[in-house]
């Protein structure tokens, strides 16, 4: 019997801060929980298995580029996303639209749907809510999302509300394009609306309305400045159910995890750790700083002192400096398992402070280490601590 998509709300900290969990044909997923971003089927410089090691629960693969490269046709003939990549645990897809609207001139929104011209080759290609589906459901994927258009900011106040509008008809059309054979997965709504809390208020009105298995907050993380995504995160997750995971797109640095955290959301994903991790920027509980920096040329230490991950217990901040100088394959590798083991760890400390009603304390501790006070250890009162690991 296939495991049907089904979402526990476990408790809720002082703070609004929640804890819950998802199961999914490929497992149970504890939350909140950041979700590593395998575009192509791959978390760049990683294997599955050191995915697994270091945490990972769900990890994030995208519609567009396997629509691409390979084809989803093939993926599917392969057995399916994850057995395509070896990865037993579930799969996000993201189903391509942010992509699709990235492409500017080389693509025509309609009614119907996006035509736009491949990156790749410069061929014409097509993709609308029920092709969408159709990828995502060949892929394999445990959670689908709904075909969105991904506004860009700034963007004027009617085209947003015609936009989020053609996002509500799409939805609607993923559900009905939808399977009838019970395969166990989940397709989430998406809300837009940009800055405005009206527009915001009329899309997530309309997905909860229409009824998914989950809810995401689009257009957030693309260029606004960060007060302004502050503003919409303290009132947008409270439209959704409190049922439902709650799902933000495209975020973000370590102290907007925290941030969102607090404002009730369930589930992330960003590129951040892995694509800095290949340019040098490495996060650690004092901040991010950059491996290149001539002050690491002689520096024994590790990236973090309080970090369990393989890369801090074995390699240091000179031998790290130096791979990466050097453009060794090595270097990404190493830093990208630190980088993703950093925010795994984050939200493995935010999960069990939720627990305890403890999410103020760890968020003073956190915001104390990112500014320099201290001994730079996530220490939380009445918790024992190991490597900044609350047991």
């Amino acid at each position: 019997m296939v495991k049907r998509f089904h979402f526990e709300h476990t408790h809720t900290d002082p703070s609004g801060a929640r804890r819950g969990r998802f199961t999914t044909p490929h497992g149970t997923v504890e939350t909140p929980i950041f979700m590593p971003v395998g575009t192509a089927a791959t978390v760049k410089a990683m294997t599955t298995g050191e995915l697994t090691d270091i945490g990972a629960q769900i990890i994030l693969a995208n519609t567009y580029h396997l629509f691409l490269r390979p084809g989803h046709q093939l993926v599917k003939k392969m057995g399916g996303v994850h057995n395509f990549m070896n990865w037993s645990g579930p799969v996000l897809t993201d189903s391509g639209g942010y992509q699709v609207f990235s492409l500017g001139d080389l693509r025509t929104i309609s009614e119907k749907g996006v035509e736009f011209r491949s990156h790749i080759d410069g061929s014409k290609r097509f993709l609308s809510p029920e092709i969408a589906v159709e990828i995502q459901e060949a892929l394999g994927a445990d959670i689908i999302m709904q075909l969105d258009e991904c506004p860009p900011h700034p963007a004027e106040r009617e085209y947003l509300k015609r936009s989020l509008e053609l996002s509500l008809r799409w939805g609607k059309r993923c559900k009905d394009a939808r399977n009838k054979e019970p395969d166990g997965s989940a397709l989430f709504g998406i809300m837009q609306g940009g800055m405005f809390e009206d527009l915001r208020r009329i899309s997530a009105a309309g997905i909860v309305e229409e009824g998914y298995d989950g809810y995401a907050m689009g257009g957030l993380s693309v260029g606004e400045p960060k007060e302004k995504m502050v503003e919409v995160l303290s009132y947008a997750p409270d439209l959704l159910p409190t049922d439902k995971p709650r799902y933000l797109m495209g975020v973000g640095r370590p102290e907007d995890l925290v941030m969102a955290v607090e404002s009730g959301v369930d589930m992330f994903d960003c590129v951040m750790p892995t694509r800095n991790a290949r340019n040098g920027q490495l996060f650690n509980r004092r901040g991010a700083f950059n491996i290149k920096r001539l002050e690491n040329r002689e520096s024994d230490s590790p990236i973090d002192p309080h970090c369990g991950c393989e890369t801090c217990k074995n390699y240091s901040r000179a031998y790290l400096r130096h791979l990466y100088i050097s453009k060794e394959i090595l270097g990404h590798r190493l830093m990208t398992q630190h980088n993703l083991y950093f925010y795994l760890d984050l939200m493995s400390n935010l999960r069990a402070a939720i627990e305890q009603n403890q999410f103020a304390n760890f968020k003073k501790s956190f915001y104390q280490a990112q500014a320099g006070e201290g001994s730079g250890e996530w220490i939380l009162p009445q918790m024992s601590t190991n490597m900044g690991k609350i047991e």
